[in-house]
């Protein structure tokens, strides 16, 4: 049995070359993941701050612009 083995070296490096395009795309979508997930949770930090600081000015008595909506 004559192996060529020109044709499975190249065979080899198309498929290494492939395996490289996808590794870079998928950790180029992990770091725009990672960026997206620092964002939610600044954002999400940001929100819980001021829902600490609405809650503290409301048990003052300090928060004149917050009613109670109708049904209560």
């Amino acid at each position: 049995m004559v192996v060529d083995v020109s044709s499975q070296l190249v065979e080899i490096q198309t498929q290494l070359a492939f395996q490289e395009d996808m590794l870079n795309a998928l950790n180029d979508r992990v770091v725009a993941q990672d960026l997206e997930i620092r964002n939610l949770r600044r954002t999400l930090e940001l929100l819980h701050e001021q829902m600490k600081q609405k809650n503290a000015a409301a048990d003052d008595g300090q928060l004149h612009d917050m009613e109670r909506p109708p049904h209560y």
